[in-house]
């Protein structure tokens, strides 16, 4: 809730057409993590950039793995907390996913 609301509406559109099985333009794979099971959306605003990263590794769930406003520490690349942040949630949602399968 703290991201801008204009960020939020579009990552929220986004995240719309992953619910129903469909890409977004602005969704890409992110390198790291075999493949296009786990996608970033990039979004800029006057206050910056910010991404949400989300899986849809589980047909029983899209989740949402990290939201946050990138600060230009390392370019264009993704910080390695933030990563280690969606490694760490990556296997929540799997034990969730499993979960839910039951």
């Amino acid at each position: 809730m703290a991201l801008p609301i204009g960020v939020r509406k579009f990552f929220g559109h986004a995240l719309d057409f992953a619910q129903r099985g469909d890409r977004h333009d602005a969704a890409k794979a992110l390198k790291g993590f075999g493949g296009s099971g786990v996608l970033e959306i990039v979004e800029d605003d006057a206050g910056g950039t910010y991404r949400a990263v989300y899986t849809v590794r589980f047909a029983e769930a899209v989740f949402v793995l990290h939201c946050f406003q990138k600060k230009s520490k390392s370019g264009i690349a993704t910080p390695k907390e933030d990563i280690e942040i969606i490694r760490v949630r990556l296997k929540v949602a799997e034990a969730m996913a499993k979960e839910m399968k039951k």
